[in-house]
């Protein structure tokens, strides 16, 4: 069987958090044996997904009451997977 790895596009950045928030993250990929890296890496995959998952699909309907337009609503950028 063969197998092939693709590989991902990754982009650094640096992140700011509450100091107490980082210090778990460190304990638990302490607990796992895993690099922070990878604990934060499997946090933005999971949120980037929720996020991709979570948006409707939303026509203009009804009256908004945010005062935006159907078109400003739907126009509203969102990331997709990479494939």
């Amino acid at each position: 069987m063969l197998v092939s790895r693709i590989m991902m596009q990754s982009r650094r950045t640096t992140v700011s958090a509450p100091e107490a928030a980082i210090r778990t993250l460190e304990a638990e990929a302490q607990r796992r044996s895993v690099p922070l890296a990878t604990l934060l890496r499997e946090a933005v995959e999971e949120k980037a997904a929720a996020l991709r998952t979570g948006r409707r699909l939303r026509a203009g309907v009804a009256r908004s009451t945010d005062g935006r337009s159907a078109a400003e609503v739907t126009a509203e950028p969102i990331a997709e997977e990479l494939r």
